[in-house]
């Protein structure tokens, strides 16, 4: 286990000198952890800034961004490319507003600066001044002092100081356009800053100079850095500096802080990400921005006190080359080397760049007129311009030609006639609002003429049982449950599922992760590999993992299962935390981007499961790495079996140096090309292989260092795949408005191909019906036919593919699947990688497949779901089923699709599950697992557990004083299948119970509390020591306790405390795995409520191995009797006065067995009914009380006669 270097500083000096010892010793500084409070800095409720908007560059295709700036004048922002371009876009939506060319050989353009009366561009050996309507007003250009230009600062507002890599700075006088003077300079000049004092000069060697604005002589120097100089800001007298350090070579997780007062630094400032650019947010006094080169931003403040703020993500494929603040300090503009910029402001409405903008000027645009398709019958002919000519109108058709035909009146809502009311012989009724006053739509049937097509939508909303506005089907939508008194015992989840697989409940926080768990658990390789894994960690995701599928492997059909311990460890990751995957309680749901999240705990919950199962303990990668997509996948573990690609990344720069490594991905995501192609009339169709190969073999042009050249230099970056994974994940990233257009005008493509095609290829009859409309001919013998193989049509063997009449009909003419059901990669011998989309049935596809060749097939596919704004999104799942599974679970061979909603499950189409509408359906992550995946992975299922876990164990309480009131278990007399265990769980309240008082003074729960297993004890049930436990033990909790229910649990506070506790302590884990087993072997479980004690222990027990004292004395319809009271009315004894005891309700619960089983021998069913309803009578004259005492002598006279 490794450990972060954690330090409280106490002074600026405690700090250099806690930096320069990690430094000496070679720890890398960037495990440098001041606060060690993580939560709050990843929380998105505490997001203050937004991604407004993200646009792609003109020449962003060939060019990354090299200069983005922020007009001081208007609501401008300008952009300058690695092409020497410039681009300006207006407001928040960036609306392009002027676009030129300022280098003629497309050198790059530096830094932007806007003036007055335009705007600067800077390049190496050019200085253009343009207007912001993009006329150019003045060149000026010098061959002796502009060989390397690198940036400019105005002294003042007519006075321009310019400086490069070259040692010669210049002062150039924008009203003359010449020369004021110029002075040779010691270093170079990189990064030029302007204070109230000096004129910053930042030198690549980790220097900055203070100059004189006046005479332009060096004042001071600063040493900041011993490597390069990445960047520096000031603010007043602070000057705060970033840069790279030559021990280690790598960037410094720290900022130096300056004071021009007395010239020496005065804290080190750590940070949590890889600082590349800083600005001060003048606004906010010495608040600044930190933003590193992969796309992160931090917020921070040099006050050691204050905490750190949300770590910020720019949606970027590639490095981030420039940033800027605009004047406000409400927006920043981020440039990419992949020519995209990207904009992000605070989250309130009134974002604007300067405090008092000046107008923009807009140039007048006619609105040209658009085309209209011949065949469109909803634009009015009013809209084309009637041509002045005296000739004849190709419109005009000759009368011979002409037929006239009147549309059929439609029919009147049946919502109407319902409603009406006649008076005399005239109908009255309200307007159902269905249709728009005098517009009646109609629909072109482009079918046969001798068939009606059936209308998508009924005319009325009655019969669909749902909102008729709503458009997401009703199997889609999130299920809200039903609390009662009884919290969700009484909720009748078999209602939802009808399938024969169980559910996962998603009342617990961080329960959006079931729809990824539902996939993986039918991934059978996977499922057998980490149901076999046991290790001792308290808090494994691979053993919880497998805990749980085993859970849905063995729960009856139609039941639920809860993810509780699961998401208990889950909770624990630091990792998880700070990747912002922990949603807290109280977070709006509605806020929340559940495909952004889901894809990311996609990727991060493979890599865990890899490090927890690595059979070689693995290297820690690099911080860098993992930022930028690069998995840790050293040893060997089923992921890397299953999920693994080895990659190859080769970095070349613009003087042919190679550098060449290789890198393993457990995952990959979609890039999606531009598919409307300028100049062409109708978008193109991109196939989904081609988009999937080239985000595998990833080409992009990035920003690096180049060591030859000796400065950072556009290199493009480029991947080769070595091997194919046998589970291909595939993540969509589905997030922008491109995305989304791209996804829909696919589909769109692909159903228009597909219409044109089933046009061709249909054989029409003489009868004008198709042969495929047709079908088989139906059978004589009906339903009573008994032969198998018999090929004419049934009534029984029809199948209803969807469940509601508004799911999905009428979009097969609109959308068609865009997804393959399965793909062919191939590996030729120049490691080129071909993937080839295979259309056919399911079955069609080939299973045989080599190193070089895979045939996959869609297995999984994860959506969210948009209901509305108020209910917010959701994530569903798909998963098909394949013949093995179905074949153990239901004995049927066949393969299925399933919609898996939670709890609600139900059987899809196909075409469903790749169809995805995307107004309420948005495509997260897919799921291709190999045809031949099974004959790859035949390893059984090995169950871990083993009865060395009903040993003695050590406690995890340090008390000496500790009292053993158990006897662990001896060799031999270990349980047997059939043998009978007493078992009592006591449990403690992590949340109360959220409930609201309706207006006629009822209660309605809002969500059930919270509970958590705080004891458990098993006691020998027959064995020469019946009724002695031997388990008692106490789970040990980190989670904070907000009621112990110490009447009703015997547990006290300190009991679950290590440091306290004088009980055998133990983990949640131990005692877990230690039932598990007793399930395993076939024990039979007596007590008392025992479902709800399974329930939280989050354990599922075959109903054959369950005794239940409540079902034992319960009659039909009528209520619950207590433990006490069963004890005292059949056993005459008194328990639980003072407070509760678990192993005295173990033993009470094995006696009233063995009494009712007395009952039973000594009569018939009858008389034990008898008996039984004798006390529920005696229950009521008491009230339900059970007296002191025992039966005869415990109840008053008065009482008995009445009885």
């Amino acid at each position: 286990m490794e450990f972060a270097n954690v330090f409280t500083p106490t002074s600026t000096e405690d700090q250099l000198q806690h930096v320069g010892d990690m430094v000496e010793e070679g720890i890398p500084t960037d495990e440098v952890v001041v606060d060690p409070s993580m939560e709050e800095m990843f929380d998105p409720v505490n997001m203050e800034f937004v991604e407004l908007r993200s646009v792609l560059a003109d020449g962003g295709d060939h060019y990354g961004v090299s200069a983005v700036s922020f007009d001081l004048q208007e609501e401008l922002l300008w952009m300058g490319n690695q092409g020497g371009h410039m681009t300006s876009y207006y407001g928040l939506d960036l609306r392009k507003y002027t676009s030129f060319q300022v280098h003629p050989e497309c050198h790059e353009v530096r830094q932007v600066v806007s003036i007055d009366g335009g705007v600067l561009c800077l390049t190496d050996n050019l200085l253009q001044c343009n207007a912001r309507t993009g006329m150019c007003l003045f060149k000026f250009t010098d061959d002796r002092i502009m060989s390397d230009m690198q940036t400019m600062a105005l002294t003042q507002p007519t006075n321009l100081l310019m400086g490069g890599m070259q040692r010669t700075m210049a002062e150039l006088d924008l009203t003359t356009v010449r020369v004021i003077r110029e002075f040779n300079f010691a270093e170079d000049c990189a990064i030029l800053r302007l204070s109230n004092r000096y004129a910053c000069a930042g030198s690549t060697t980790g220097k900055i100079s203070l100059l004189d604005p006046k005479s332009l002589n060096v004042e001071h120097t600063l040493e900041t850095h011993s490597g390069t100089l990445s960047d520096f800001d000031v603010s007043g007298n602070l000057l705060v500096t970033c840069g790279y350090s030559k021990r280690i070579g790598t960037v410094d997780r720290f900022l130096n802080s300056y004071d021009l007062r007395m010239m020496r630094m005065v804290q080190v400032i750590p940070v949590h990400i890889d600082p590349m650019f800083l600005r001060f947010m003048t606004t906010y006094t010495t608040r600044m921005v930190v933003v590193s080169q992969t796309g992160q931003f931090n917020l921070v403040e040099p006050d050691p006190g204050t905490p750190p703020s949300f770590v910020y993500q720019v949606n970027t494929h590639g490095g981030i080359i420039n940033f800027d603040m605009s004047q406000t300090c409400q927006a920043m503009a981020f440039g990419d080397s992949t020519g995209a910029v990207h904009l992000f402001g605070t989250s309130s409405e009134d974002v604007c760049y300067n405090t008092f903008s000046d107008d923009t000027e807009f140039a007048p645009t006619n609105e040209p007129l658009l085309p209209i398709d011949i065949d469109d019958m909803l634009t009015p002919l009013s809209t084309v311009p009637m041509p002045y000519t005296q000739e004849k109108l190709l419109s005009d058709w000759p009368p011979h030609l002409c037929r006239k035909l009147y549309r059929k009146a439609p029919l009147v809502d049946s919502d109407v006639l319902r409603t009406m009311k006649v008076v005399q012989f005239i109908g009255y009724a309200p307007n159902p609002g269905t249709r728009l006053r005098n517009q009646v739509p109609y629909r072109m049937d482009k079918g046969s003429k001798g068939r009606q097509r059936k209308r998508s939508v009924p005319e009325s909303p009655l019969g669909r049982g749902d909102d008729p506005f709503l458009a997401v089907p009703k199997r889609y939508r999130r299920v809200e449950m039903k609390y009662t008194k009884l919290g969700v015992d009484d909720f009748d989840f078999k209602h939802y599922n009808k399938s024969p697989f169980p559910g996962l409940e998603p009342i617990l926080p961080n329960s959006y992760c079931n729809s990824v768990l539902q996939i993986l658990a039918f991934i059978e390789p996977l499922s057998n590999s980490l149901r076999s894994h046991l290790c001792s960690r308290e808090f494994c995701i691979a053993c919880e993992t497998g805990f749980l599928m085993h859970m849905l492997d063995t729960a009856k059909p139609g039941e639920t299962c809860q993810a509780t311990n699961f998401l208990r460890a889950f909770k624990t990751l630091p990792e998880a935390s700070g990747l912002g995957l922990v949603l807290n309680e109280n977070v709006d749901t509605c806020k929340v981007n559940y495909a952004r999240l889901i894809q990311s705990w996609n990727r991060f919950i493979l890599q865990q499961i890899h490090n927890e199962t690595v059979k070689e303990e693995p290297e820690a990668a690099l911080p860098s790495e993992l930022s930028q997509g690069y998995f840790d996948t050293s040893g060997s573990s089923i992921i890397k079996d299953l999920f693994n690609t080895n990659v190859v990344s080769t970095t070349r720069c613009r003087c042919e140096r190679e550098i060449s490594r290789n890198s393993s991905s457990l995952l990959f995501t979609l890039l999606y090309p531009d598919c409307q192609i300028q100049g062409l009339n109708k978008p193109m169709q991109i196939a989904f292989g081609e988009v999937l190969r080239s985000s595998m073999c990833l080409e992009h042009t990035t920003q690096a260092w180049c060591e030859d050249c000796g400065k950072y230099q556009p290199t493009v970056q480029s991947k080769i795949v070595k091997c194919l994974p046998d589970v291909l994940t595939v993540n969509c990233q589905v997030e922008s408005q491109k995305d989304f257009e791209f996804w829909k005008i696919q589909q769109e493509l692909r159903a228009e191909a597909k219409r044109n095609k089933t046009e061709e290829e249909k054989p029409v009859l003489q009868s004008g019906i198709t042969a495929a409309e047709r079908g088989p001919k139906p059978c004589r013998y009906a339903n009573m036919c008994t032969r198998k193989d018999c090929r004419f049509a049934h009534e029984k063997d029809k199948v209803v593919e969807f469940e509601d009449p508004v799911d999905m009909m009428g979009l097969d003419d609109i959308i068609a699947p865009w997804v393959p059901p399965g793909l062919c990669l191939v590996l030729d011998s120049q490691r080129n990688l071909c993937v080839q989309e295979l259309w056919d049935d399911d079955d069609s596809i080939p299973s045989d497949s080599s190193s070089t060749t895979a045939y996959y097939e869609l297995m999984g596919v994860i959506a969210e779901v948009h209901e509305s704004k108020l209910i917010g999104s959701h994530l569903v799942s798909c998963v098909k089923v394949g013949r093995r599974y179905h074949q153990r679970k239901t004995g049927q061979m066949r393969s299925c699709w399933y919609l898996f909603n939670d709890f609600c499950l139900s059987c899809v189409n196909k075409e469903e599950a790749r169809l995805f509408n995307l107004d309420w359906k948005v495509p997260c992550v897919l799921y291709f697992v190999r045809k031949d995946i099974s004959k790859r992975f035949q390893d059984p299922v090995k169950n871990p557990i083993t009865t060395d876990v009903l040993l003695n164990e050590a406690s995890l309480a340090k008390s000496r004083g500790r009292a053993i009131s158990f006897a662990p278990l001896q060799p031999n007399e270990l349980p047997q299948a059939g043998d009978l265990v007493g078992l009592d769980a006591e449990f403690v309240t992590l949340n109360q119970e959220e409930a609201e008082l309706r207006s006629d003074g009822t209660r309605s729960t809002i969500k059930p509390s919270q509970m958590s297993v705080a004891r458990v004890t098993c006691v020998r049930g027959q064995s020469p020591q019946e009724g002695m436990p031997f388990i008692d033990d106490y789970i040990s909790t980190q989670e904070q306790v907000v009621d112990y229910l110490t009447k009703f649990s015997g547990i006290k506070p300190g009991d679950l405390d290590a440091q306290f506790s004088n009980k055998h302590l133990t983990t949640l884990k131990s005692t877990y795995i230690k039932l598990r087993h007793l399930v395993d072997v076939g024990i039979i479980f007596v007590g008392h409520g025992l479902k709800k004690d399974f329930r939280v222990i989050n354990l599922v027990v075959p109903p054959e191995q369950v005794i239940d004292t409540v079902q034992l004395f319960h009659l039909p319809r009528q209520r619950m009797i207590s433990l006490k009271f069963l004890a005292w009315y059949f056993l005459g004894v008194s328990i639980q006065s003072d407070m509760h005891d678990s192993i005295e309700d173990a033993r009470t619960a094995l006696r009233l067995h063995q009494k009712y089983e007395e009952m039973r021998r000594d009569g018939d069913d009858v008389s034990t009914e008898v008996k039984i309803r004798e006390m529920y009578e005696k229950g009521r004259a008491l009230q339900w009380k059970a007296l002191d005492g025992d039966l005869d002598g415990g109840i008053p006279a008065d009482i008995l006669q009445d009885m």
